[in-house]
């Protein structure tokens, strides 16, 4: 545990727990990357919003990390981002200082499953998304998702219909498209990540 966290007065620690219990969000979203092998960002977030900032700088301050901003409405937000800082932070304030609430620790327990497989690098293949998505399917009650786990899951081409393996015919390192040659549009070699 950060020696941080161990010096978070009782009295806060509880407090803001018990807030977070309320008003706190563990999070897991997927943000499509074409540059990525896997074409999905995975990142995980804590957050906490509401109008007065003065509760969520003691977050910031006894976390000893994450951002702070104001939106234009008036609400203040509260967010870590950062793995490292939600291994070593986030994680270790909510395992001292528990929740009450039956669905915040499911919840809770999900989001540290998914960190788990994310600091093993299991976010990077395909496997790894899958088993990401099903545990995220049992937290926040499903939530509202920006995209769906068919979505995700549409973009790993996996069927050997709509796979085609590129070929090079010759001995060079120059990718030559099909239809500069008056080539078809289908003759344009698919990639398959496993």
């Amino acid at each position: 545990m950060d020696s941080r966290i161990a010096l978070v007065p009782i009295e806060i620690g509880y407090y803001l727990a018990g807030f977070s219990d309320g008003e706190g969000s563990f999070n897991v979203s997927f943000r499509p990357r074409p540059d990525y092998q896997v074409p999905w960002k995975v990142s995980v977030s804590f957050n906490v919003s509401q109008k007065d900032q003065v509760i969520l700088a003691l977050f910031k301050r006894y976390l000893g990390c994450g951002t702070l901003r104001g939106r234009p409405d008036g609400v203040w937000y509260y967010e870590v981002t950062n793995l490292n800082a939600v291994v070593e932070s986030v994680i270790p304030f909510f395992e001292r200082f528990q929740f009450l609430s039956a669905k915040k620790k499911r919840d809770f327990s999900k989001f540290k499953q998914i960190v788990a497989l994310m600091k093993t690098g299991a976010h990077l293949t395909p496997d790894g998304i899958r088993e990401i998505l099903a545990i995220r399917e049992e937290m926040n009650d499903g939530g509202k998702r920006r995209y769906s786990h068919s979505q995700i899951l549409a973009s790993f081409v996996e069927s050997s219909e709509t796979t085609r393996q590129a070929s090079l015919v010759s001995d060079d390192d120059i990718v030559r498209s099909p239809l500069r040659n008056g080539g078809l549009e289908e003759d344009i070699p698919k990639v398959t990540l496993k």
